[in-house]
């Protein structure tokens, strides 16, 4: 794996996050490239699997850190009194009787292409075990970071050829590729095209991600600023947080799938946008919202899914799961689904040797493909 890096930043819980961009995992379960060319090829021998095979495709995490606030993005509580509520309303979405936050104006738009389940449910509120669940079941110059990345892990590498398996030179190989080295001269784009994602970090974050996907990249993971807005322990509180950071990402996010549309990569990409937690229901007294994992969202776009679709309905207040509740190994049973691999029967050895189930009891989220 390589990554852009950037300048530290951590979380109340002392959670270093330093990458902006990712390239050559999973974080979905922590799959490399090289165990997924081999799990593909696996696959591909079975004719029993009910999964079909797939080739050529790719996901996108966007990865939220911190945890973003559901009722400020994809989960707005127009009707709840003010606590609850928060300091932004609603507003309709090209989705028919979908709502999101008023924040979330550029994916309102484009609603019929994006899916929302607003039930994902691990029960912790706590940093740690939140990432646990959901990933394992400054700036943007520095991408010449990763590029030089790619460089050095060649020339180290070169010399080792002759010990790698099949599929991590395939994976090796891709990495390295002169088509994945181009994809880092993101001034190539035109300007109404980055102008598209924001001039910014995560925006052209966003862009370089389209571009590794584009060149045959299998997995990246793009890191926004860290989402921790509960107005205590010098974090920000929530309208703050929320005025700051959700207009770049949401003109990032659209510009992205917009992009994905455009250039007949949307099938192939399926992107995910989430955090490891929620935030609380209900505002504290620095007006910020704590950590939540009893009900929050995580959006969905691309691949076969159909888009314009809500999966299940979380109470008023925003608090629990009202109906379908959806577990971390159905987000990654789903993610599995779209590369081709049916997560309940494959395996992967562990570090003893013992086979070890990418998913132990997640089934694919099917409302998505309806």
């Amino acid at each position: 794996m390589f990554k852009v890096t950037g300048s530290a930043s951590r979380d109340c819980e002392g959670l270093v996050r330093r990458s902006f961009v990712q390239a050559g995992v999973l974080g979905l379960g922590g799959l490399t490239l090289a165990e997924f060319l081999k799990l593909k090829s696996s696959a591909a021998d079975d004719s029993s699997t009910a999964v079909p095979h797939r080739s050529d495709t790719s996901v996108i995490l966007i990865w939220m850190s911190g945890g973003p606030g559901h009722h400020e993005t994809w989960d707005p509580k127009p009707q709840a009194v003010s606590e609850y509520r928060g300091p932004f309303g609603a507003i309709s979405t090209t989705a028919p009787g979908v709502q999101f936050s008023e924040m979330l104006s550029e994916q309102a738009k484009i609603a019929e292409h994006l899916s929302v389940i607003r039930t994902a449910s691990h029960g912790t509120g706590d940093h740690t075990k939140g990432n646990h669940w959901m990933l394992t079941f400054d700036r943007l110059s520095d991408r010449r970071l990763l590029l030089n990345a790619v460089d050095g892990v060649r020339r180290t590498a070169d010399r080792q050829m002759t010990d790698m398996s099949e599929h991590q030179r395939a994976a090796f190989g891709l990495l390295t590729s002169k088509a994945v080295r181009a994809a880092f001269d993101i001034s190539a784009e035109s300007d109404a095209t980055r102008d598209k994602y924001g001039r910014h970090t995560f925006g052209q974050s966003a862009l370089l991600a389209r571009r590794l996907v584009e060149r045959g990249v299998t997995f990246v993971t793009v890191n926004t600023q860290p989402w921790d807005h509960h107005g205590t322990a010098n974090r920000l509180p929530t309208e703050k947080g929320a005025k700051q950071l959700i207009p770049p990402t949401d003109r990032a996010i659209a510009g992205l799938i917009r992009d994905l549309i455009d250039r007949d990569l949307y099938r192939k990409t399926l992107v995910v946008a989430m955090g490891e937690v929620g935030r609380t229901p209900k505002m504290n007294s620095a007006a910020g919202r704590d950590h939540w994992g009893h009900s929050f969202s995580v959006m969905m776009a691309g691949g076969e899914t159909t888009g314009g679709i809500v999966v299940g309905e979380s109470d008023k207040h925003g608090a629990y799961v009202k109906d379908r509740p959806v577990h971390p190994e159905d987000v990654a049973a789903t993610v599995y689904h779209h590369l081709g691999i049916d997560g309940r029967r494959t395996t992967l050895k562990d570090r003893t040797g013992r086979p070890m189930h990418l998913v132990e009891r997640g089934e694919v989220i099917r409302e998505l493909y309806a």
